[in-house]
């Protein structure tokens, strides 16, 4: 652990409890798959998910980010892609009739693959995860201390340890929390506009923000 520093463990592991904690696809797609077809959907469906995480860092430590840094253009575009997709998923929570993450949706159960392949797409697509690993993982990396490639896979094992034990703290949960909130429509409607102004906060930050891509 002496290739990268406490300041910058700790700092990437406040960023990616921030980021899991925020309804996004991965969140929505576990409740539900584990509310209408039981925990050990929702754990199938994370086991695609942490694959996901696994993907996007072996792309990182084996440099893509450094593409992003010599074509700008690439980085804003799948940052504004991002950004939108936030809002449509925003639009949705948000206009009438939406949906909570906790409200139950009649979707027809799924085999084990597909649980794990949905799991693992959903991932691939999240816009909150392609900007954790393309633009604020490598600013925790010290070239001084040398070992990049050391550095960017321990910080991103960091972030992945977090994700996944969070994840299934919800998808094991997710029936409890769905049962509880039934009882209390006004308390999910709550959620759902709680839901919805966070994505678009979030999506008006990320394509606000003005940051360039730093290369590891």
């Amino acid at each position: 652990m002496d290739a990268i520093s406490l300041h910058a463990e700790l700092g990437l592991a406040a960023v990616g409890l921030g980021m899991v904690l925020t309804p996004g696809p991965n969140m929505i797609y576990l409740v539900s798959r584990s509310i209408v077809q039981g925990r050990r959907a929702g754990l199938l469906s994370l086991a695609g998910v942490a694959t996901g995480f696994v993907v996007y860092l072996v792309a990182v430590t084996a440099g893509i980010v450094t593409i992003f840094a010599l074509v700008p253009v690439l980085y804003t575009t799948i940052k504004l892609a991002g950004a939108a997709y936030l809002l449509w998923l925003a639009w949705k929570a948000l206009k009438p009739g939406g949906t909570a993450v906790f409200a139950p949706q009649p979707l027809p159960p799924d085999s084990p693959r597909r649980l794990y392949t949905m799991g693992l797409v959903t991932c691939l697509l999240n816009p909150k995860l392609a900007i954790l690993y393309v633009s604020l993982l490598p600013q925790f990396v010290d070239p001084s201390r040398g070992h990049v490639a050391e550095q960017t896979l321990l910080l991103g094992l960091t972030q992945i340890a977090i994700s996944v034990s969070v994840n299934a703290l919800i998808a094991l949960c997710a029936g409890t929390i769905a049962a509880f909130f039934a009882r209390r429509p006004s308390w999910l409607r709550i959620q759902r506009y709680v839901m919805g102004t966070v994505l678009a906060g979030l999506a008006f930050r990320i394509a606000a923000d003005r940051a360039s891509v730093v290369a590891a």
